[in-house]
């Protein structure tokens, strides 16, 4: 079927902040996208609130804030599309409620994650951070002291998701046993299992990793008291998110010997920039692996973000499809000869598909096909009606009460 955006193409302004890929510019550009941005760097509220005015389509990543102000201020915004796994940058709250579709990647930088953290562990346990510094100092260590080997040795995973799953399946090939803890009940992959608490894990494993998100729930989940439940000499691995460890207790335990090494990628205080200055009280401690935030950062896991982000954000822009939206009800309608297409984003209160339909029909235009999906805040109409009266019902479903956005499709 013929579908054209009802909205011309080259119209449409697309700002993508943070570096995204170059993939990501190329799919919007062969899809006949002609007004493209691409920058760098994040932008602050202050810069973002003015660059968004007239942008119907942002990409980001972790570092930009989509903040209430921001959101106000994009009047013509339809989605934003998260290169990254995570979407805590955005105010989910206030994008539902101004029906702007928020997109991510969960899957897409999985395996790069999963090999580093394996690929930590290793250097680790073998303390090849010291004997690096010192072969670079010109000092000869040729020593098996506190150096081991991974197989035979327990796993501890917090989070058994999408990453902490796969660095499972990584482990148990090189041999280790792996344990896990979450808060849901995950079906255990091999021969994993899981443990009741986050202490009973901590206390059993050689090696603990973390992949949770960061809530409220999870801030400080590595505080100062559960250090002290650690395994006599284990290590910790973070690559997850910077609030979940308390970073003074796990540098003050790592003085004390109770832990003998950390890798971290992730920290409550990060620089905006490249070359800017970054401070840690893990600085300078042996045995520790500090990283900026790149446990995702392979040319691999950048093409799959950028391929799946940008797919999600053309297929709402142009069909309306909103699978994997954190904020849109979750649709997908297929097309229909001989109709156009209207969405329509409302308040979640009773009797508005009742009065949609009233409108509809009190003017006789008939109903091709009608999904509607509803979260706790917002419901999502996709109608199809015919081609001739389009014009006319996408201004009668504008009249709706309680509407937030209508917008005709094609």
């Amino acid at each position: 079927m013929e579908a054209l955006t009802s909205y011309p193409k080259e119209k449409i302004k697309v700002l993508l902040l943070e570096n995204i890929s170059q993939l990501a510019v190329n799919t919007f550009l062969k899809q006949g996208y002609t007004q493209v941005e691409r920058l760098t760097k994040a932008l602050s509220e202050a810069e973002l609130m003015e660059a968004i005015k007239d942008v119907h389509l942002l990409g980001i990543r972790s570092k930009t804030k989509v903040t209430a102000g921001v959101l106000k201020q994009a009047k013509k915004l339809q989605a934003i599309g998260c290169f990254c796994i995570g979407v805590n940058q955005v105010n989910l709250e206030m994008a539902t409620n101004e029906g702007v579709a928020v997109f991510n990647a969960p899957y897409s930088n999985t395996r790069s994650v999963a090999e580093l953290v394996i690929a930590a562990a290793i250097m680790l346990i073998r303390r090849i951070p010291d004997k690096n510094i010192s072969a670079h100092k010109g000092i000869w260590l040729k020593d098996a002291s506190g150096s081991f080997e991974l197989r035979g040795k327990t796993l501890g995973i917090i989070g058994y998701g999408n990453i902490g799953s796969q660095v499972s399946v990584l482990a148990e090939a090189l041999g280790m046993k792996v344990i896990f803890y979450d808060v849901e009940t995950k079906l255990p992959l091999g021969n994993a299992s899981d443990v009741r608490s986050l202490k009973e894990l901590v206390g059993q494993a050689d090696v603990v990793t973390l992949h949770v998100p960061e809530t409220d729930q999870t801030k400080n989940l590595i505080s100062e008291e559960i250090l002290s439940f650690f395994k006599k000499g284990s290590i910790l691995i973070n690559y997850a998110r910077g609030e979940v460890v308390d970073i003074p207790a796990l540098a003050q335990a790592l003085k004390a010997g109770a832990l003998s090494g950390a890798a971290i990628d992730v920290f409550p205080q990060e620089p905006e920039k490249n070359g800017d200055v970054f401070t840690t009280p893990l600085q300078n401690l042996p045995n520790v692996l500090l990283t900026p935030h790149i446990g995702g950062s392979t040319q691999e896991a950048q093409q799959n973000i950028g391929e799946d982000v940008s797919a999600k954000l053309l297929v709402y822009l142009e069909k309306g499809v909103s699978l994997g939206s954190h904020t849109i009800p979750a649709l997908s309608l297929p097309p229909h000869a001989g109709a156009h297409r209207i969405l329509h984003i409302h308040k979640n209160v009773p009797g508005v598909l009742s009065q949609i339909n009233g409108q509809l029909s009190s003017h006789n235009i008939n109903i091709v096909g009608q999904y509607l999906k509803t979260n706790d805040t917002i419901g999502y109409v996709v109608v199809d009606v015919d081609k001739q009266l389009s014009k006319q019902a996408t201004m009668l479903l504008k009249e709706v009460p309680n509407t937030i956005k209508v917008r005709l499709l094609y």
